[in-house]
């Protein structure tokens, strides 16, 4: 891609994506996350009404009566998109690669956050670390994380989630909101054999507890449905390694089927262990209209 195509479709994704966030989600975004501040400021008597999750029980079981831990919320959250460029990104089935699928919502993400003035960063990651954008405001900004996020070429191709929030968590200080931008197909990266015990449930685990994590699967509608085309040969993008089947014999089609939905089933048992919100975006689908239930539903839940 020449500089002229990567500025032409910065500017095409721009376009789109702010066309997203004006008309279908003003409102939605990341004002839900500031519901409870980040800053301790002081502790008071319970009122009634307040969130019993605000009780501070040592000082209540010390004092005989009620207190909560009241919190000062920051004017400014930080915003971390982590994306996943491993070589499965490159897939797709339809009109646009889940790269390509990833770069919208992320642009949309990034957008949101800068009309709330909250700053923005980008992790790029496969195996490794392959580029790391501290958050900062600014269109310009905004615009260079996109031209990063379209034209940056990743040097490895397999995919380490865990090493990806590790990472997050050794430079991130204060408590950021991280977007986990991924695929899943290969959740467990190499560090997971050196560090038996310490798997992907327990680093998002970690992660969310120090900041506020969105886990947001991207799926595309092939990875469950094999088609009737005959003889195919697979190929796993990120180790090479070659499936050939016979896509004509319904049996077959029926076991692809059967093995991606527990794939899918067993991911979605170790995010919920994990106690993380997450959100599953077909690459074959609109995701707006999803992302924005998907922020009422959340906003609903806390209050609750």
């Amino acid at each position: 891609m020449t500089l002229a195509e990567l500025l032409e479709s910065v500017h095409r994704v721009e376009l789109k994506t702010n066309r997203l966030v004006n008309d279908t989600m003003v409102g939605a975004y990341l004002s839900h996350f500031k519901g409870r501040g980040m800053d301790f400021e002081e502790l008071r008597d319970y009122i009634p009404g307040d969130d019993v999750r605000d009780i501070d029980w040592n000082v209540t079981y010390r004092m005989g009566r009620p207190f909560v831990k009241r919190f000062r919320e920051e004017r400014e959250l930080g915003l971390v998109l982590a994306v996943d460029v491993s070589g499965s990104s490159a897939f797709g089935s339809t009109r646009r690669s889940k790269r390509e699928f990833a770069v919208e919502v992320a642009a949309t993400l990034a957008f949101s956050a800068a009309r709330n003035s909250d700053k923005v960063g980008l992790l790029l990651f496969t195996d490794q670390t392959e580029l790391y954008v501290p958050a900062r405001k600014g269109r310009r900004h905004i615009l260079r994380i996109i031209r990063e996020l379209l034209g940056f070429r990743p040097a490895r191709r397999a995919t380490d989630v865990r090493g990806a929030l590790a990472f997050l968590n050794h430079v991130l200080h204060r408590r950021s909101i991280i977007f986990l931008l991924t695929d899943f197909l290969h959740s467990l990266g190499p560090a997971q054999a050196a560090e038996p015990g310490h798997d992907l449930t327990t680093e998002i685990g970690l992660t969310n507890a120090h900041h506020d994590l969105v886990c947001v699967h991207l799926h595309d509608p092939r990875e469950s449905d094999l088609p009737d085309a005959g003889l195919v040969t697979l190929e796993d993008a990120e180790t090479g390694e070659l499936l050939e089947l016979d896509s004509a014999r319904e049996a077959v089609r029926r076991t692809y089927a059967e093995v991606n939905a527990e794939r899918l089933a067993a991911l979605d048992r170790a995010l919920n262990q994990a106690g993380v919100d997450t959100l599953r975006l077909n690459t074959a689908e609109p995701f707006a209209h999803t992302l924005q239930r998907f922020f009422e539903t959340r906003r609903g839940r806390r209050r609750g």
